[in-house]
């Protein structure tokens, strides 16, 4: 029976891959752009070399990221992976950047490119390579939820279009005699400066906190609904503390007469569920709802078809009525587009004034924050 790999495992293993084939490629085509002098080749050697090294830090974030919990970070170190794949994005940006530089100069100093057979055999070996690596890692990137790899893995496919590049390069420069070497690097530079942005871009979201992935907002919601005691889910919050760590809350409607011994037991066997499920960590918050008598379904009604029709009000949760301490309660979901939240508030609380006079009005304004 064939042992399964663990995540760090895999990511590692696939990480040695990277930087062996990305080692044994640039230095091959180190010497080809030598002997041919062509600064495509050679800046796509350094590329080449920029991922091996980008695959190592993979490799060093992941193990730091591996650390127990200690009393400074009592969540763990998930987060360094995230940091891992900013540095290896920062390197393939350095690298374009680097690349540009060389490619402007090669375009103002044009110098004559030469080519074997050989060379060019190696360079199309050299693009299947890469889209096989491509492939591999960011596969293997997605499977065990890394960030640097799917990154690297992405890397790697726009290297295949590098070298893709060079080789029209090479057949141009032999058959018209037209040497456009360094507009190629230059085009490569560009290429592998968006990339490099692009990961950027996404780690840093990633860090500042990105929207709940909307069908697993949607799944977990689904699965705390289907006991008969919710008769509400909403307010889901995650936090993010790595690839394998995540933690939240999520407030639940519950009838008002129901026990705090049920709640206990309820909120208990709902916290293991999606623990067991997804690994979430989920604190859960209670709103009362008092559904079952006919004034106060009539009133949420009535209020609730004057909500739905006010422009950047997207849901009405957690109503209820306290006929004792005349208290009338609930909440709003305010889409982002709205400016000033808090006047949008105001101006429900004195249009409801005029309907419920004796009764104290409480909104509370929730963000969009899950679907």
């Amino acid at each position: 029976m064939k042992k399964t790999l663990s995540r760090d495992q895999q990511i590692i293993k696939t990480s040695a891959v990277g930087i062996a084939t990305n080692i044994v490629l640039s230095a091959f085509k180190l010497v080809i752009g030598l002997l041919s002098s062509s600064i495509a080749i050679m800046m796509d050697a350094i590329n080449n070399l920029s991922d091996a090294l980008a695959s190592i830090i993979t490799i060093v974030g992941m193990k730091l990221a591996l650390k127990p919990a200690d009393n400074k970070h009592p969540l763990g170190h998930g987060r360094i992976e995230y940091l891992s794949a900013l540095i290896v994005a920062s390197i393939v940006f350095f690298a374009g950047a680097t690349s540009l530089v060389e490619s402007f100069k090669k375009i103002l100093n044009p110098t004559t490119s030469s080519y074997t057979p050989l060379m060019l055999a190696f360079i199309i070996i050299a693009i299947f390579a890469k889209l096989i690596l491509g492939n591999y890692t960011k596969k293997t990137g997605k499977k065990v939820n890394s960030t640097a790899l799917i990154a690297s893995g992405s890397d790697a496919t726009f290297d295949a279009i590098v070298s893709a590049s060079t080789l029209i390069s090479a057949l141009i420069t032999i058959i018209w005699k037209i040497n456009i070497d360094g507009y190629i690097g230059f085009g490569i530079s560009i290429v592998i400066l968006k990339a490099g942005w692009d990961m950027m871009s996404e780690t840093l979201d990633r860090i500042l906190g990105t929207r709940i992935d909307s069908k697993l907002s949607k799944d977990i919601k689904s699965d705390i609904k289907k006991d008969e005691m919710v008769l509400g889910v909403n307010d889901l919050i995650l936090h993010n503390y790595g690839p394998e760590t995540m933690i939240g809350s999520v407030h639940i409607e519950l009838e008002e007469n129901i026990t705090t011994k049920q709640i206990y037991e309820l909120t208990r066997k709902l916290r293991m569920n999606m623990y067991d499920k997804y690994g979430i960590i989920l604190t859960f918050g209670i709103y009362a709802a008092n559904t079952d008598d006919p004034l106060v379904v009539g009133i949420q009604d009535k209020i609730s078809k004057y909500i739905e029709d006010i422009p950047g009000i997207l849901q009405i949760h957690a109503f209820y009525i306290n006929f004792e301490t005349k208290q009338l309660s609930f909440d709003i979901v305010v889409d982002f587009n709205i400016d000033d939240k808090f006047a949008l508030r105001d101006s429900i609380v004195d249009h409801l004034k005029e309907s419920y006079p004796d009764y104290d009005i409480f909104i509370a304004i929730d963000t969009f924050i899950s679907d």
